[in-house]
C-alpha cells in the first residue's frame, strides 16, 4: 500500500465508523473519537479480510467488509469496556 491508499483507507474509516454506529444503536462507553478510531481499525480489518476473501480490488466488497469489521470491533469494545465499567 502506498501513502495515498493509507490516507484513503483512514478517511473511509471515519465514514465506516459512523455507519457502524448507526447500524448498532445504543450507548457506547466512548465518544465520537473512539467511534472514529474503531471505524478506521474496522476499515483496515475489512480491507485486509476483503482482499483475502474476495481477492483483488473489489470495492463494494471492501466497503461491506469494512462496515462489518467496524461493527465487530465496536461490539468487542462494548463488551470489554462494559464489563470493566460495572
Amino acid at each position: 500500500m502506498n501513502l495515498t491508499a493509507i490516507l484513503v483507507t483512514c478517511l473511509i474509516g471515519l465514514v465506516v465508523g459512523a455507519i457502524a454506529k448507526l447500524l448498532m444503536p445504543g450507548k457506547d462507553p466512548g465518544g465520537c473519537i473512539i467511534t472514529m478510531l474503531i471505524g478506521i481499525a474496522g476499515a483496515w480489518l475489512g480491507t485486509f479480510l476483503g482482499r483475502i476473501t474476495f481477492g483483488g480490488q473489489n470495492y463494494a466488497a471492501g466497503w461491506i467488509m469494512s462496515v462489518i469489521g467496524a461493527m465487530l470491533l465496536l461490539l468487542i469494545y462494548r463488551l470489554i469496556i462494559g464489563k470493566r465499567g460495572t
